[in-house]
């Protein structure tokens, strides 16, 4: 028999990895997640959840690196074989587009691993 005091209300995943991808609270959906580039807000400006406890750590940048790899791996290859471009064209080309979509996943992917971890009450986010 469980213990009263073990029961945990669940927090709805789905909408929390949206608000979380969209850079916003994960749990209210309208405050900004983020001071500045990457840098946490320390508590949410709209609903006061504390999110000075998120463990993102290297996550977001070992995923992002995942999905840039796989997309841009194949795309250089397809690029070689039927193109054949002059080599600095195709480096000065897929490296603007590999940092342009690293910059464009990192903040969300932390969002999204933020999300996760407020969503399951991981580490920073557990129930008082």
């Amino acid at each position: 028999m469980k213990d009263t005091l073990d029961v945990v209300e669940e927090r709805a995943m789905k909408p929390a990895l949206k608000r979380g991808w969209r850079c916003r609270c994960p749990r209210c959906g309208t405050g900004r997640l983020f001071a500045s580039f990457l840098k946490v807000e320390p508590n949410c400006m709209n609903c006061g959840q504390d999110l000075s406890g998120h463990r993102a750590d290297d996550g977001p940048a070992y995923l992002t690196i995942l999905i840039v790899g796989h997309l841009m791996a194949p795309l250089l290859h397809v690029a070689f074989v039927h193109w054949r471009p002059d080599p600095l064209v195709l480096a000065t080309t897929f490296s603007i587009g590999c940092v342009a979509l690293s910059l464009y996943l990192l903040p969300r992917l932390k969002g999204v691993v933020i999300a996760v971890q407020w969503a399951k009450y991981m580490h920073g986010f557990k129930q008082a």
